[in-house]
């Protein structure tokens, strides 16, 4: 074999070694990046309040505000979000406030749903509810 048609061959062989490791890098990269998906899926908490009609606005607000500050009172809230229904579907049945609280564990939430915070607030939240909906779930 000739010293041009070696280097030809070393040539092709290095560049599809190449390619090759690239694809496998790709691959290793995507499958990390799914795995890292996995470990860093987090924990919704979603709570949805239907109001009773005869609870004044001042007494929604304060339950508002109180709900608004179990974060930064009980540290195993990761994140929270509220906000008001304003689909144009009609099927809310009637839930008008949705609260998104997040958990980075099941531990997390065990310690959050006991936590004499939030008991408080359930305390000042039962006289004007009058229909609750909860759903968890880990994020994909």
């Amino acid at each position: 074999m000739t010293l041009p048609r070696m280097a030809t061959l070393l040539l092709v062989a290095i560049i599809t070694l190449s390619f090759t490791n690239a694809n496998m890098d790709q691959s290793q990269k995507t499958m990390q990046k799914n795995m890292a998906f996995q470990g860093d899926s987090l924990l919704r908490h979603v709570v949805l309040f239907k109001f009773k009609e005869d609870s004044p606005a001042e007494a929604i607000e304060e339950i508002k505000n109180a709900f608004g500050n179990l974060p930064a009172k009980i540290p195993q809230v990761y994140a929270y979000e509220w906000g008001l229904n304003n689909s144009p579907e009609g099927l809310n049945k009637d839930l008008t406030h949705c609260f998104l609280v997040t958990f980075r564990s099941e531990e997390d939430r065990a310690v959050y749903l006991p936590h004499p915070e939030h008991m408080a607030f359930v305390e000042l939240l039962k006289p004007h509810l009058a229909d609750v909906l909860v759903v968890d779930y880990w994020s994909k």
